[in-house]
C-alpha cells in the first residue's frame, strides 16, 4: 500500500508532462497550489482523496483509467535502483546550480535512522551479517555484488539498493579499486 501511494506522484508527473501541461497550470486547473503539485509529484506529500479526484480531472483522464495506469510491484526482498532509472525532480522555487535527483522512495512511520560511508576494499573477506534495520545503499564509486539471501545484485557507481536488513546480507568488492557506498540505516522506534 505505501508504495502504491509513492506511484501517485509520479503518474501525475508522467500523465501531466504527456498532456505538456506546467506545474502551474495543473495547479490552477486542480484550483492547488503549485507548490502542492511539485509536493506530492516529488513524493514529499500525499494528497487528500478530494484533490486527488481535482487533479486527475484536471489531468482530462478517467479516474478508472487513471488507476489501471498504477505501477504494480511485484514483493521482493529488495528494491534496487538503477542510475539510468534515476528521475529529476523539478522544484517549485528557482534554484541555479542545484539539480535535485529521485534515487529512490519508500513510504515509512516511525523510522530512526543512521547514514554511514562504506568502503569495500578489494579481496575484502566478511561472512553475511543482520542487522535489525531496514538499509538504503548508495553507490559513490567502484562495484560489487550484494547477496541478500540466495539472491544476488550486482551495483555500480550511481546504482541504489534498498532492502530489510534481518535477511542475510553480504557485499562483495567485484573490481580492483575501493568500492565506496553511502549507507543509510532505518530503524523501526519502538511502540509508546
Amino acid at each position: 500500500m505505501e508504495d502504491y501511494l509513492i506511484g501517485i506522484g509520479k503518474k501525475i508527473k508522467e500523465i501531466r508532462k504527456n498532456n505538456n501541461q506546467t506545474i502551474l497550470t495543473l495547479a490552477q486547473e486542480a484550483e492547488v497550489s503549485n507548490g502542492l503539485i511539485s509536493r506530492i509529484e516529488n513524493g514529499r506529500t500525499i494528497p487528500s482523496l478530494p484533490v486527488l479526484l481535482n487533479i486527475i480531472q484536471a489531468l482530462k483522464v478517467e479516474v478508472p483509467e487513471f488507476f489501471n495506469a498504477l505501477p504494480k510491484q511485484k514483493q521482493a526482498n529488495f528494491l534496487v535502483c538503477k542510475a539510468a532509472d534515476q528521475t529529476l525532480i523539478e522544484k517549485e522555487e528557482e534554484a541555479e546550480g542545484f539539480v535535485y535527483k529521485s534515487i529512490l522512495g519508500k513510504q515509512f512511520s516511525s523510522m530512526g535512522m543512521e547514514a554511514v560511508l562504506l568502503e569495500i576494499h578489494p579481496g575484502s573477506k566478511r561472512t553475511a551479517v543482520v542487522t535489525d534495520a531496514y538499509e538504503l545503499k548508495y553507490m559513490i564509486a567502484g562495484e560489487c555484488d550484494y547477496h541478500i539471501g540466495e539472491e544476488k545484485v550486482s551495483l555500480s557507481e550511481g546504482d541504489c539498493l534498498f532492502f530489510d536488513g534481518r535477511i542475510p546480507h553480504l557485499p562483495s568488492n567485484i573490481s580492483q579499486s575501493v568500492a565506496k557506498m553511502l549507507v543509510i540505516y532505518f530503524y523501526q522506534e519502538p511502540a509508546h
